[in-house]
């Protein structure tokens, strides 16, 4: 009998791994290139006719020894297909970066991949890395939602040494630096411009896979690459290339259909075809993949693609140390006869024969005795050792949170009163539940909340984990704690006990200012309506400027930032990149933040933050109201922004050109009177622009209708009015000022017209 049984689990374990090998060939449909070169290629991607979906042909270049798998006819070149998560990795190549020797000089660059856009995207399990010395970087990832995007800026000198970068990929800021990715993109917008004097720049950027980053091996062979071919690379420079002798891994992710699960389930187009596999939809894109299901492997695409995976053929990744039998999507292993314990471990199968009887019945009945009181005693420690673990988890997220520094910069005892337990929130959201979800941007993901008291709530749950995200987090509740406004977003409190910190808002239900503009219809906010929302978000600058007990700046004003309330009251939010200024000081010295399109061309080239950049950003707002177009959107002359060319037309009394239809029938001379205050703001000397205290008073004035509005004085000071002759420029001089604009602002104001 025992003979009979070894021979019947042997033979049960050949069959069980039949499917394995039939797997290999089943990643194709028959007759169709399953392999170029050392490149499987799995259905729905294809070389030959009837052998691929449509998007998905390859083309297999067999001159090259071993041969090259390029996509189609864009020249990418593919390193790798998984058909089981829906992944590639191509050869991303190195873009060039090329300055002139003066500081300053910026150029405006585009790293892109030839691939359709629906069906591909650049994945954000990439990073970007750049290699060179004495300049400053700044890349705009564009929002999938139709947002301003999330630009982040680098820079890199040689003042403090020689170019070095470690041999896992990390940067020490010196001749390098790199960025993770926040969104999916097949086209990135880059502002290079060099920052040392001495030198004619030349960088190399590379968009990279994070592990093929972190390798030795890849790192030093890239920069070998990139020395022996400096020459060839600076004489491109802006164009993204292949180097020889080095292959750049991007991971690119791609969809079988820009369809839904639920939408394709039950056509004739339906990709998981496989018995075993399983849809799910991406969740960075419209469109699906299809996955085989756990203890399964193969190409779900085809029929009979996904197999059993006979985990007693693989012991590293199925451990069993006993005796084991493959089941149909799943395995058994069970300690062999006469023997017990835990299979799963080296020598975990003890024998049971028994050699000294009265001894195990001694031993039997003593642990029949210490058994209970062991246990018991364990669950005593267990709760004692949870509390102990729970104190001192909340104290290190105390101290990693930045809890002592709040303390210091908000009163102790408002502190105390504005700190919420763990506990409590999650009651308030269900756990985090994605029911609850708001919406999110760069910073965060925001979630609806009901307080134990019946507060209404958003909570403000931070996405990335690093000391700067931290510190934006505390001035955020320190700057927010100080303010009082009813135009401001009131701050309830904030949570220190978790790894990601949280803000609790007061709750605004109707969406922001840009949801209500930015609409696919003919008319959109009235113009009293647009009026009063600037009134409002006028005097909570002014108040944030000159009220509080220090100077604030909040350095992002832009229209998705100030959210409505059910009365379309306007609520000025998102505070983490403020700053405060003491009074006795004008400005300070500062990293550039900011969105573009909204940012202040002196503060971007300056780095020096003041109250008139909030002024600058105001301005940007007015034209929007004005025109309900986006900063970002591209304007009618080439090279042109939405502002320069808003001023541009005011200059030349054309205004009605750019205006709104709706504007130019509510508003009549009154938006003459707001668009003159918008070039004021938008002035490009600091000195030059009106305080918001002034901007405040000339708003109630307009709205209240008092007489005189065109020759009304500011409290602090003349108001310029739309009659100034400093503003009535004929033709000539207007595009003066447009030309003298652009060349101070470089490609940074006149890019607002590419897409972000």
């Amino acid at each position: 009998m025992a003979v009979f049984a070894i021979a019947t689990l042997q033979l049960l374990q050949i069959l069980a791994a039949a499917p394995v090998l039939s797997d290999t060939l089943a990643s194709s449909p028959q007759g169709c290139a399953s392999q170029c070169g050392n490149v499987s290629i799995p259905y729905p991607f294809g070389s030959g006719a009837g052998c691929h979906r449509d998007g998905f042909k390859l083309l297999c270049n067999e001159t090259y020894h071993p041969p090259k798998l390029f996509l189609d006819n864009t020249g990418v070149l593919v390193l790798e297909i998984s058909a089981q998560d829906g992944t590639m990795r191509i050869d991303g190549g190195i873009l060039s970066l090329l300055a002139g020797n003066q500081t300053d000089d910026t150029v405006n660059l585009e790293w892109t991949v030839p691939l359709n856009g629906s069906l591909y995207t650049v994945s954000a399990e990439n990073i970007f890395a750049v290699l060179g010395c004495g300049f400053r970087l700044m890349w705009t990832v564009p929002d999938p939602n139709g947002g301003d995007g999330t630009a982040t800026t680098c820079y890199s000198n040689c003042t403090l040494g020689p170019p070095a970068i470690a041999t896992d990929g990390t940067c020490s800021g010196v001749g390098c630096c790199y960025s993770g990715l926040f969104g999916y993109s097949n086209t990135f917008d880059i502002q290079y411009s060099t920052t040392e004097r001495s030198h004619t720049m030349s960088s190399s950027l590379v968009v990279v896979d994070r592990e093929w980053w972190s390798e030795k091996e890849n790192v030093m062979a890239m920069q070998q690459a990139i020395s022996a071919h400096s020459s060839s690379l600076g004489a491109s420079g802006g164009v993204r290339r292949a180097v020889p002798g080095i292959e750049v891994s991007t991971v690119v992710n791609w969809v079988f259909s820009t369809s839904s699960c639920a939408a394709d389930r039950n056509s004739s187009d339906y990709g998981c075809l496989s018995d075993n596999s399983e849809c799910h939809d991406s969740s960075d894109t419209s469109g699906y993949i299809c996955m085989c299901q756990r203890g399964y492997h193969g190409n779900p695409y085809i029929r009979h693609g996904c197999q059993d995976i006979n985990e007693c053929a693989s012991p590293g990744e199925y451990s069993c140390f006993g005796e084991c039998i493959n089941l149909v999507g799943s395995y058994k292993c069970s300690c062999p006869r006469g023997t017990w314990g835990d299979p799963r471990k080296p020598s975990g199968c003890a024998s049971t024969k028994r050699k000294f009887p009265g001894f195990v019945v001694v031993i039997s009945i003593c642990g029949g005795i210490a058994v209970p009181l062991i246990i018991i005693g364990a669950l005593f420690v267990r709760r004692k050792l949870r509390g102990w673990k729970a104190r001192k988890s909340r104290e290190f997220f105390f101290k990693q949170n930045r809890g002592l520094l709040l303390q210091r910069l908000v009163d102790k005892d408002i502190a105390e009163r504005m700190i919420f337990t763990l506990e409590e929130l999650d009651k308030a959201t269900n756990k985090f539940d994605e029911a609850r979800k708001l919406g999110g941007g760069g910073h965060g993901t925001v979630y609806k909340g009901i307080l134990s008291d019946q507060r209404v709530v958003a909570i403000k749950k931070s996405k990335i984990v690093i000391k700067r995200e931290i510190d934006d987090f505390i001035n955020e509740v320190a700057i927010l704690s100080q303010v009082n406004h009813r135009n401001v977003v009131k701050l309830f409190g904030c949570c220190l006990e978790t790894e990601v910190p949280l803000l609790v808002y007061e709750f605004i239900s109707n969406g922001t200012l840009s949801d209500h503009l930015h609409v696919p219809t003919p008319l959109s906010l009235s113009w009293k309506e647009r009026v009063r929302i600037a009134l409002e978000t006028a005097r909570s600058l002014a108040y944030l400027h000159s009220a509080a007990t220090i100077s604030i700046v909040h350095r992002d004003i832009k229209s998705t930032n100030i959210l409505l309330d059910e009365r379309l009251i306007a609520k000025v939010s998102d505070f983490g990149a403020s700053r405060g200024i003491p009074i006795d000081q004008t400005g300070v010295n500062t990293a550039v933040q900011g969105t573009f399109g909204y940012l202040d061309p002196e503060y971007y080239h300056t780095w020096r933050l003041t109250e008139k950049s909030d002024v600058y950003s105001f301005g940007v707002i007015l034209v929007e109201l004005l025109t309900r177009k986006k900063p970002s959107v591209r304007m009618s002359s080439p090279g042109a922004s939405l502002t320069a060319e808003f001023i541009l037309l005011v200059n030349q009394d054309k205004i009605s050109e750019i205006l709104d239809p709706q504007v130019i029938e509510e508003g009549g001379e009154e938006a003459k009177e707001v668009a003159a205050m918008a070039v004021m703001c938008l002035s490009l000397h600091g000195e030059d622009r009106p305080m918001m205290r002034q901007v405040e008073t000339r708003l109630e004035a307009l709205q209240t209708g008092a007489p005189g509005v065109g020759n009304s004085v500011g409290t602090d000071g003349p108001m310029l009015i739309l009659n100034n002759p400093s503003l009535e420029q004929n033709n000539t001089n207007a595009r003066e000022n447009l030309s003298r604009r652009c060349s101070i602002e470089e490609e940074f104001l006149c890019s607002m017209s590419l897409p972000r």
